[in-house]
């Protein structure tokens, strides 16, 4: 637990953790520097797919101290990427794990995605879920995809 003394911080210092654990106990990520690792990769993957103004909604909802992790070395120019192949995508995860990370990237990018899904706000994580591809739409919890679908449909 931290103890800042700024109840903003304290705050998002807990969230955070509470994340990490998620992602390291229930989804089975290993241990926290590993769902760290994970969250890292995954988020700086989604976010450089996304055009910028999405990725700032995106951005906008993540406990502060996961939105500096995000934004952490972004860089407008060349975004979104145009990838559209799940291969393409899980490359550019692996790109950001540390060697001889304990799980698969597909299973990682799901872990997060999972996350996402449940801790955000449900109008705006499905509005950027319906506009991936619809490969990358697999990687996300099968809610997830139902809802996109379903704006695409609208």
């Amino acid at each position: 637990m931290s103890d800042t003394q700024v109840s903003a911080l304290d705050h998002t210092v807990q969230l955070t953790n509470v994340w990490l654990k998620s992602l390291a106990e229930d989804c089975q990520l290993g241990d926290r520097p590993h769902a760290y690792s994970a969250l890292r990769a995954v988020l700086h993957a989604l976010r450089d797919r996304l055009t910028p103004e999405q990725a700032m909604h995106l951005g906008a909802q993540l406990p502060m101290l996961v939105r500096g992790l995000y934004f952490e070395g972004y860089r407008l120019a060349d975004k979104p990427d145009v990838q559209r192949r799940i291969e393409q995508f899980e490359e550019r995860i692996a790109i950001e794990l540390p060697p001889g990370f304990p799980v698969d990237v597909a299973t990682a990018a799901r872990a997060v995605f999972e996350l996402l899904w449940r801790e955000l706000d449900f109008n705006e994580t499905a509005k950027v879920v319906s506009d991936l591809p619809m490969p990358l739409r697999e990687l996300w919890p099968e809610e997830a995809q139902k809802q996109a679908k379903a704006r695409s449909e609208e």
